[in-house]
């Protein structure tokens, strides 16, 4: 089931995961909350950043760049990740609350114009701050019973940051994170965010063999993100069949890396 206002909701979610963009949720807890749902648990994806921008919008250089590796047209972009989303978050049997905040890269593009801003600190005067401050006082008020899940922030994107410092001031110890696919896996990366959060964390595991396959198919559905998502891990340009592939093993590389001996795993992080 999707949404697109919090009066929609249903007031009895067990487990909320913040989404900034549409396949962070999958990308990087898609096996938890396929195990929660197999268990009969509800759960809510809150889809950030999915709204599309108007269609006077002057694109920036960094915009067009993305959407031509997407391979999507400007009108298009936002439709088709709304698609992939769905058929994802269906295969691992999440609703979703689609907010309608815009991409960092159409919502202040004289900030963030280049990839080295985009994977920067966040601008001061980012309108994305005070609108997710309102969103999340609001959800936790109609939602007082769910646990709630935000991004680690590995990898610096600015939406994801702004999230997790949100998501931290509002739900502080009983907040879980989880870290950002596919850049933990690039060396050095989680540990730098962890010192930069600068707050005492430990590690808690979470098994996901019964339903890692589950994942990997989800992942596949975000059809339009699988080259850049594999240029940002690999470091190269590869075709989508070969890029949809190297993420669908990066998926389960990463899981097993992180799993109880020859299983596979997810790894959330909460206040120790």
């Amino acid at each position: 089931m999707h949404y697109d206002s919090l009066e929609q909701l249903p007031t009895n979610y067990d487990h909320i995961y913040l989404s900034p963009h549409l396949d962070d949720a999958a990308l990087c807890c898609g096996g938890a909350i396929a195990s929660q749902r197999a268990i009969g648990e509800r759960v809510l994806v809150v889809n950030i950043c999915s709204a599309a921008p108007r269609p006077d919008t002057a694109f920036s250089a960094l915009a067009r760049e993305f959407h031509a590796t997407w391979a999507l047209n400007p009108e298009q972009v936002v439709a088709a990740r709304l698609a992939e989303d769905a058929a994802a978050l269906a295969e691992i049997g999440a609703d979703s609350l689609r907010v309608g905040m815009l991409d960092a890269i159409y919502r202040y593009p004289a900030a963030y114009d280049s990839r080295d801003s985009l994977f920067g600190l966040p601008a001061p005067d980012d309108i994305l701050l005070p609108a997710l401050q309102a969103l999340l006082t609001n959800l936790h008020k109609c939602q007082p019973n769910a646990r709630f899940y935000s991004p680690l922030g590995v990898g610096s994107h600015v939406d994801h940051q702004i999230t997790c410092r949100v998501a931290l001031e509002q739900f502080g110890r009983e907040l879980l994170l989880y870290e950002d696919f596919p850049y933990v896996m690039r060396p050095g990366e989680l540990e730098q965010r962890l010192v930069a959060l600068d707050r005492p964390l430990h590690p808690r595991v979470i098994a996901i063999d019964a339903t890692l396959p589950q994942k990997v198919i989800a992942v596949r559905c975000y059809a339009s993100q699988m080259v850049e998502l594999a240029q940002s891990q690999l470091g190269h340009l590869m075709d989508i069949h070969a890029a949809t592939n190297a993420i669908a093993e990066a998926v389960s590389a990463y899981a097993h890396s992180v799993g109880f001996a020859d299983g596979y795993s997810e790894r959330l992080w909460v206040s120790a």
